[in-house]
């Protein structure tokens, strides 16, 4: 498996592209990052890190595989692209929370600051 440097340049700059990214998506949503502020450094850490190892912004919490049907590329086991399909039809609404738990609804945020 192929190593990065987390104190490379290259991984510093993604992890800024990265954040912006999901000031985008809370944006987008209306949602907020979790109180806990591990958490979303930890999230944001593994978005980047997938998104250099792998091409895309693979949710860090579930695991890729390479693609059969596309040798040299990469997928998601449970089909999870950051903001993933399951947190924005379910865990967010119903749980308050995604899964990695980097977007919450306001209301989570307030309840659980």
């Amino acid at each position: 498996m192929q190593q990065i440097d987390m104190s490379s340049k290259e991984f510093l700059d993604e992890m800024e592209k990265t954040k912006k990214f999901t000031d985008k998506v809370c944006a987008q949503f209306g949602w907020e990052y979790h109180p806990m502020h591990e958490v979303n450094e930890g999230v944001i850490m593994g978005l980047s890190r997938n998104k250099l190892l792998y091409g895309k912004r693979f949710c860090p919490c579930f695991m890729t595989e390479p693609d059969e049907s596309r040798p040299g590329k990469y997928k998601s086991v449970d089909d999870r692209i950051c903001p993933c399909k399951p947190a924005i039809e379910h865990e967010v609404p119903v749980d308050g929370k995604c899964h990695c738990g980097i977007f919450c609804t306001p209301e989570y945020v307030k309840e659980n600051s």
